[in-house]
């Protein structure tokens, strides 16, 4: 079988049972870095020296195929530097491919920056995407956030300490310099912090630099005060850009609060 398995993100003790336990038996892992891999296995007191294969974002596509079909015959254990394979990390190629030939995928589940990044922050936790990475090029960038700025949802974000204060300065144009957001760096490490307030706030805060792993979590927009019938145009004109009529009454209702199927019928009634 194919197996995923969380690493520590900060925190040696993170480690769970099962994970040492799939360490010291698995005779295949494929890793992201074999050399963060290897230490993993001294700091952990493994015994057991599997063979190391490296997995990464830039041989994914071409070892994707190679490792499901060696997952196919004996088990296979799959780890990124830390967190959980495929969260932003190499994996997703593999469990398609996997996935593909019938071969059982599961997973060894353990620390995850974003869960808990998301649990510290102080923002609601009900319902939230994860966006990644943002993107590096200015112009992107922009564009990127601006297209998020409707978002009714709890934002997660990566973002490398370098970028972290013309991040939350370019976040602020596109949301609101008063949206509330945290900023969560060294999770589980010696020195965590967490650090909320406004965008404004943390973006003067981070102006002198920040230092080690870096999680955003941004507050979603309020419900805009729409008119039902502007509502309905929206979904109207969501369909014309090619998404389905259910997708669009729900996205619109996301973000001004009308029933999702009052719009899908209102709509309908105005296609018919």
């Amino acid at each position: 079988m194919l197996i995923l398995a969380a690493t520590p993100i900060g925190n040696l003790k993170d480690a769970s049972p099962r994970l040492v336990e799939a360490l010291e038996t698995v005779r295949v892992v494929a890793s992201e870095d074999t050399r963060t891999t290897q230490r993993l296995l001294a700091a952990l007191g493994v015994t057991n020296r599997p063979r190391l294969i490296a997995f990464h974002d830039h041989n994914e596509k071409e070892k994707a195929a190679e490792l499901a079909a060696l997952a196919a015959q004996e088990d296979l254990l799959v780890v990124s530097e830390a967190g959980m394979p495929t969260v932003s990390d190499p994996g997703y190629g593999l469990v398609a491919a996997a996935a593909a030939l019938g071969v059982t995928v599961t997973a060894i589940p353990g620390p995850s920056a974003v869960v808990t990044a998301l649990a510290v922050s102080g923002l609601p936790t009900d319902r939230f995407t994860f966006e990644g990475f943002v993107a590096r090029k200015p112009g992107e960038r922009a564009a990127s956030l601006r297209a998020l700025a409707a978002e009714p949802r709890t934002m997660v974000f990566f973002e490398a300490p370098s970028r972290v204060a013309t991040t939350l300065a370019d976040m602020g144009k596109a949301f609101g310099d008063d949206r509330r957001a945290a900023v969560c760096r060294e999770l589980t490490k010696m020195f965590e912090e967490t650090k909320r307030g406004t965008l404004a706030e943390l973006t003067a805060w981070a102006a002198d630099g920040v230092r080690g792993e870096v999680v955003l979590v941004v507050e979603g927009a309020a419900p805009r005060n729409v008119a039902f019938p502007d509502a309905v145009t929206q979904v109207l004109e969501l369909v014309r850009a090619g998404t389905r009529l259910k997708d669009a009454a729900s996205e619109v209702s996301a973000h001004t609060g009308h029933s999702s199927r009052e719009l899908y019928q209102a709509a309908l009634a105005v296609k018919g």
